[in-house]
């Protein structure tokens, strides 16, 4: 079908084959070509959900750690650091 978009070509290797097999107990009735596009469009949501959670659990940690350590530095710590930096 034409189309202006990008094309990718994927090579069945055994991996992919194993991936297309699994697809297809899913999705039975669908071609392989189609199987491979619902493999990509599933993988994608399920990094975008694993990327989601790695955010919320590193902003959790950020969270509990925000001010518990002040006390470890002096008044004034940060601006004498900063004039150590060269210009």
């Amino acid at each position: 079908m034409p189309t202006t978009r990008p094309r990718h070509q994927v090579t069945e290797t055994p991996e992919v084959a194993r991936a297309l097999d699994l697809a297809a107990r899913r999705w039975p009735d669908e071609p392989r070509s189609r199987l491979l596009v619902r493999l990509v469009t599933a993988g994608g949501l399920t990094l975008a959900e694993g990327h989601d959670e790695e955010t919320g659990r590193r902003l959790a940690a950020i969270g509990d750690t925000a001010g518990k350590y002040a006390d470890a530095f002096a008044d004034g710590y940060l601006s004498d650091l900063r004039d150590d930096w060269p210009a």
